[in-house]
């Protein structure tokens, strides 16, 4: 199954540069982790108004993993969760 996190910018305080390399390269060894990257500015598409989702999510990383089990094992080492922020986990369906 795969799976995209979004990560919300709003951790108590800011993760450090080592824990975001040691993040990585737990998630590297895992084989789980598939990229993912920093948010930019926008550009909305349409004629209708929507919240500005960059304004509370920072990044995204996606993931492939056969069980939910292991992956969340991974995000709770997460370092916007180990200070005290939030990611949200959605299944990407295959259609």
């Amino acid at each position: 199954m795969q799976y995209i996190a979004l990560i919300h910018k709003n951790a108590d305080t800011r993760p450090t540069s080592a824990e975001w390399e040691q993040f990585f390269e737990v998630a590297g060894k895992t084989g789980l982790f598939q990229g993912g990257s920093e948010i930019g500015s926008r550009q909305t598409i349409g004629n209708k108004a929507v919240p500005d989702t960059s304004q509370t999510v920072g990044g995204y990383m996606r993931f492939d993993s056969e069980t939910l089990e292991p992956l969340l094992r991974l995000l709770d080492q997460h370092p916007v969760v180990k200070h005290g922020g939030t990611i949200e986990l959605f299944t990407m369906p295959k259609s």
